[in-house]
């Protein structure tokens, strides 16, 4: 028998979750039970409040990472704009400080697990740093975060990685659920449930196989492209702006106000051989990339692993003994940061 464990945390989307959980209740009904569903979290039975007005759903059950069959992850509802408790980041967030992502690294580990998501779902775990190098696709106003992260964004309706099939938008859910119905029962009974439904499949589902476009599409400005970002913040440095960047020498104790809570980190930056610094946050520290001084702010590249995998894009300015500026990672909204030198 096909399981399928439909995953729910606090906040959750509700169609991204019960899209799906139709589709497969369908295809269980058309297919003689050969299939079972089932909502679940990582704690254990229990309701679980959605993110639209707080409708509570119950959950029956506790992810098992080492069931065979398919898991599914919806991504979250609320606040689109803003850096508030109720905006979409802070409630994926709140979501990757669960068990969930070990549980769901976990189950990418076993070849008879098929991992889906819909929507943010692919977002939390990309954040969580379980989709570096994996090509991906999420909500459209989540492509930059997703790029971000490492993980490879493909503009499609449903993109098939093997045992990681993620979908777009809210509505991609039942696209994802009805390919997943195919691939693993048989066109005959996806047929049957898209009648049922009176729903046909959207968009062809990308897969890396067959020939490849002759010209690929280029990365548009606001794309994630760590290597460009480089690239371009080198041909900024001038050579009399060099003699400036010793205002920022030292060491600085910073806060990044966050989505998900204030960071502190400590940032050594050096100017004697050339422009070099580094981050460290608690017991990790990250080298800059691609320091670079234009118009009197020092710019660079930084990866992170906490609170979540991330590129992100730094801009300061020093005045004194005082530091302040921005980090910025896709979608997210510019996260202000502010510090103080160490004497």
């Amino acid at each position: 028998m096909l399981t399928v464990q439909i995953v729910l945390f606090d906040g959750f989307d509700l169609l991204d979750a019960i899209a799906p959980y139709e589709v497969f209740c369908a295809a269980a009904m058309y297919a003689d039970n050969a299939l079972s569903v089932e909502l679940v979290t990582a704690e254990g039975p229990r309701s679980v409040a959605s993110g639209i007005n707080g409708l509570t759903i119950e959950a029956s059950g506790r992810l098992n990472p080492e069931r065979a069959g398919i898991i599914l992850v919806p991504g979250a509802s609320g606040e689109i704009e803003g850096v508030g408790p109720h905006s979409i980041p802070a409630i994926l967030g709140q979501a990757l400080h669960t068990e969930l992502t070990g549980m769901i690294g976990q189950a990418l580990g076993h070849k008879d697990i098929v991992i889906a998501t819909v929507c943010g779902g692919s977002l939390l775990l990309a954040m969580g740093g379980l989709l570096e190098g994996r090509p991906a696709v999420t909500n459209h106003l989540g492509m930059n975060l997703l790029g971000a992260t490492g993980a490879v964004p493909v503009s499609a309706r449903v993109v098939d990685d093997g045992n990681l099939v993620t979908g777009g938008g809210v509505t991609s859910g039942l696209d994802v659920a009805l390919y997943l119905v195919e691939r693993e029962l048989g066109p005959r009974i996806a047929h049957a449930v898209e009648q049922l439904f009176e729903f046909e499949r959207r968009g062809t589902v990308w897969r890396e196989a067959g020939m490849a476009p002759g010209s690929q599409k280029a990365l548009t400005s606001d794309e994630p492209n760590l290597a460009a970002d480089k690239a371009s913040m080198a041909y900024g440095t001038q050579d009399h702006e060099i003699t400036q960047s010793s205002v920022f020498d030292g060491d600085w104790d910073t806060t990044i106000a966050t989505p998900v809570g204030k960071l502190q980190v400590k940032l050594s930056i050096s100017t004697s051989n050339g422009i070099q610094g580094k981050a460290t946050q608690g017991n990790e520290t990250v080298a800059f990339l691609n320091p670079v001084l234009q118009d009197n702010k020092l710019t660079w590249l930084l990866r992170i692993t906490k609170p979540m995998r991330l590129n992100l894009k730094f801009e300061v300015a020093a005045d004194g003994d005082r530091l302040t500026g921005t980090a910025k990672a896709g979608m997210l909204p510019a996260s202000k940061l502010s510090g103080m030198r160490v004497s």
